[in-house]
Formats: C-alpha cells, structure tokens, sequence
C-alpha cells in the first residue's frame, strides 16, 4: 500500500464581524464578545481540524467557514485531510451506511475490515502526531478518524470525536457500526453529535456535546444573487437556458471577484426554459438521498398536477474521494430516468456539477437553489440536511423527510413541510401545492429564511465548539511535554 499523506487544506481568514449584516444587534454584540475572549484562552493553541475530504458534502462545506472565520478571529485553526485508499473507503463508507441503519454493501465489519481500518488511520495519526503539541485542540471528523484518537492523545493534545450522521431509533444495522468504532470513540476528550437522539449507549455522558451543523450567510454557496446573475450563471454552467440579462459572476470565499468557466455534464432531452417553474434537490449521489423516490414521486404525483421540471443535481462523483458508491448511484438514476415515457423524461434534469474549484461550485448550487420554485430533500436517513438550511436561507419552500436533523429546522406548515421518508403520494402532493400556491410558497419560504437566521448560522455553532474548547483546556492541562513518537 501507498504511503498515506496529511495534506493541508490552505483556508485565508474572514472577519466574524459581516455577521453584523445578518444578526440583530443583541446577538451580534454577544457573538463578538465570545470571539474575544475565546481568542484569548486559546492563544499558542493549534485547533487541528481533521477529515477524509476537502471537496463534496456538508462537512468540507462547513469546515471551510468555520475554519476561516476562527482564524479571523485570531485562532490558529487548520484545516488536515488524510488520504486513503479504495479498501479503506468501502470499509468507512460501510460503517457509514450502518450509522444510517443501512446495510449499504452488506459487506462485513470483522478483523479484516478493521485491520484495513487501522492501518490508513494510524499511518495518518503517525504523519499528524509530530506537528501536534500538549494543549492543542484535535477535533476529528466522523469514521474515517475515529481510529486516530488514542495515538494522538499520546501527544498531550485534547482530542474531540465529531460525528456527523446517526438514527433518531437505533437499528441492529447502527449498532454494529457502534461497536466496531466505540474501542476508538471512547478514548476522546470529548464527542460531539448533532442531536442528543443520536448519541450512542455506552459513551460517557459527561463527555457528550450536541452542536447542531450551521451554514455559512456569506459563502458563494448562500450569499446574496440577483435573479439575473442566478440565470446568467446557470447558462454558464449549462443548466438553463438564459435571457440575455446578467452576468455569471460571484464572489468568492475570500472576497475576490468569480466567474464561471466550467459547464455541468446535463443529462436531459432538452435544455430547461428560462421561465419554467422547477423542483430541484441538490445532494450528494448517495442511496440515502433517496434520488430514486425523488424521481418517481415527481412522475407520478407532481408531473400530472403541474406544468414543473425536475432537477436532480450532484457533485460529478470523480471528485468525491470518500464515497466510493457514488457512480453506481448515478448510473441507476440515469437508468430510471431514461427507461420512462418521452413526454415526463423531457421535464427530468439531471446535473452533474464541476467540482473543480469549490467556490464555482458552490455558486452554481447557489443560483440552482434561488432559480428553484421548491426545494426538496427526500433522505431515507439524515445526519442534519445542510441543504435545507440553505434552501431555507433563500427563503424558497422546502419539502423535506421527517428524519434526523431535517426535523430540526423545519417546524412542518410554518417554515416547511415535513413528510415520511417512503410517503411519496403525500410528498408528491406537498409539492404540487407550492407550485399551485405561491402565495403559500412565499410565506413559507420567508417564515423559513427567519428561522435559519435565528437558530442554523455560523455564530451559534462557533460560539458553541469554542465553550466546549474552552472547558477541556480549563478541565485538563496538557498531559505531556514532548510529542509521543508514534509508528504505523
């Protein structure tokens, strides 16, 4: 096997103070006050910051802000990716789905799998172990690094397990994927889950902290378009057809003007209309997404009643390193999509967006979403839905499943509708009512963008791991003063 590298992922600051813009001026002040002083107790402080990938889902997504704006705010966070290879994903993809209460591949978690397991983790924990110094701040993200807790505690470091996905009722499937990663989750300083259903039996509960995900108010993904530079950059990437009006530009993370280059790979029979209403769910191509029931609850629920095209879109699956079953799932879905009646296939749209540069990208998602009449997200199993909040944000209606974290943030028939993730008759008909009514749709989509501002942005969730950093440093001073040498 390749030797596995630790690559870091360069992130330029942002001031926490934009937020200004969006927040009243009560939760602005506190915001600002608890930057200061955090800033303060974690001066000479690494937070390392540690994942599988940099590009493709919510994780990377929210890592990339939050990252930037605590090192505006003068901490020395950074951001580690480690490298893998195919047997190490199809295991962690595996226990991935299990946390879902899927079988995924079906494939089992033995000695085998967790020797496969052991041997990319603590090869990276080997590599990350001599830059890390006692009283730095390790936060691990999801399976991929669960193994990598114990050798890096060794450092002297105050090491936090995060992980992103989990079941509201436990299955036999989730359990098993507990007790292959609890030997490495139990080692940690602490482990922080998105909501307390999803805490696992056995974990110390004096260990446990719940952080609800956050998005960004001012990345390209959610930044403010005007509905001609939202059309101009969907022409640009070859989603829709364009008016003439508009340029397809944006601005970047880091404050600096974007344009869009690279075009989506769309399969369709023709080009979507300027003027068409649209149904769109933007996901990941993962069986958990549900993209098949999106696609057969609009053919049969939403395509009679309405004149609506459908757009599934997704990263181009090449560029996701850590889900090896992304091909597979797009396959099936053009599959489906092209073995339907000429007339309902003409209004189905399937994007495959670039994900070459991680801004462009988001602003194209960004302009789908605001071009979008409703906004869906049909997850069988979901650790929180970013997608919703951004939706949201955007103040468009969201019909979503009643799930995990999605029931978080949407309160069903005030900022959005909740449905049963296999109801697709009553999904259906959700949908065809906001594209009948959009006087409905508007209320909905503004009571949902108030929502978001109060409950789903970046400060609330830097505000709350900067407490949980706080405590640990305050509970635990460094074990050690020399780095543990660590071998693979």
């Amino acid at each position: 096997m390749s030797p596995v590298s630790v690559h870091q992922v360069p992130i330029a600051p942002l001031p926490p103070e934009r937020f200004r813009d969006v927040l009243d001026e009560r939760p602005a002040a506190e915001f600002e006050r608890t930057i200061e002083e955090s800033s303060g107790a974690l001066a000479g402080r690494v937070v390392w910051n540690v994942n599988s990938t940099a590009n493709g889902g919510g994780v990377a997504e929210m890592l990339r802000s939050l990252i930037a704006y605590g090192r505006g705010a003068g901490v020395d966070a950074r951001w580690l990716v480690i490298e893998g290879n195919p047997p190490f994903f199809r295991v962690t993809k595996r226990i991935h789905n299990r946390l879902h209460g899927t079988p995924g591949d079906g494939g089992r978690l033995g000695e085998r799998e967790r020797a496969t397991y052991e041997r990319v983790a603590s090869r990276a924990a080997a590599e990350l172990a001599p830059r890390v110094r006692p009283g730095d701040i390790v936060l691990l993200h999801d399976p991929q690094t669960a193994a990598m807790i114990a050798p890096l505690r060794r450092t002297g470091a105050h090491v936090v397990w995060r992980c992103h996905v989990g079941l509201d009722e436990p299955n036999r499937l989730a359990r098993s994927a507990w007790r292959f990663l609890l030997p490495y989750v139990a080692e940690a300083d602490a482990y922080v889950f998105s909501r307390q259903s999803f805490a696992w039996d056995d974990l110390d509960p004096e260990r446990l902290a719940i952080v609800p995900p956050s998005i960004d108010a001012f990345s390209p993904k959610n930044q403010p378009l005007s509905e001609p530079a939202a059309r101009a950059i969907l022409h640009a990437a070859g989603i829709i057809g364009h008016d003439g009006r508009g340029a397809p530009v944006f601005t970047r993370q880091d404050g600096t003007p974007g344009r869009i280059d690279r075009r989506a790979r769309v399969v369709e029979d023709l080009p979507i209309s300027a003027r068409l209403p649209l149904v769109t769910q933007v996901s990941r191509w993962d069986w958990l997404k549900d993209p098949l029931g999106v696609l057969d609850a609009f053919v049969a629920y939403v395509a009679p009643q309405s004149d609506a095209h459908l757009v599934l879109a997704g990263p181009d699956v090449s560029a996701v390193a850590d889900d090896p079953e992304g091909a597979m799932v797009l396959d099936q879905v053009v599959a489906r999509r092209s073995g339907l009646a000429a007339e309902v296939r003409a209004r189905i749209h399937l994007a495959v967006l670039p994900m070459q540069d991680a801004d462009e990208n988001a602003a194209i998602v960004n302009a789908l979403q605001r071009r979008s009449t409703v906004l869906v997200q049909k997850s069988i199993a979901e650790g929180f839905g970013l997608t919703v909040a951004e939706g949201m944000w955007k103040a468009r209606p969201v019909v979503a499943s009643h799930v995990g974290g999605i029931q978080d943030q949407i309160v069903d028939g005030e900022s959005g509708y909740l449905v049963a993730p296999h109801d697709l008759e009553g999904f259906g008909d959700r949908v065809a009512a906001l594209l009948r009514d959009r006087a409905l749709a508007a209320r909905i989509g503004a009571a949902a963008r108030d929502r978001v501002r109060d409950s789903f942005l970046g400060p609330r969730h830097l505000t709350q791991y900067l407490a949980l950093f706080e405590r640990l440093i305050e509970a635990d001073p460094p074990r050690s003063t020399e780095p543990e040498e660590i071998h693979a």
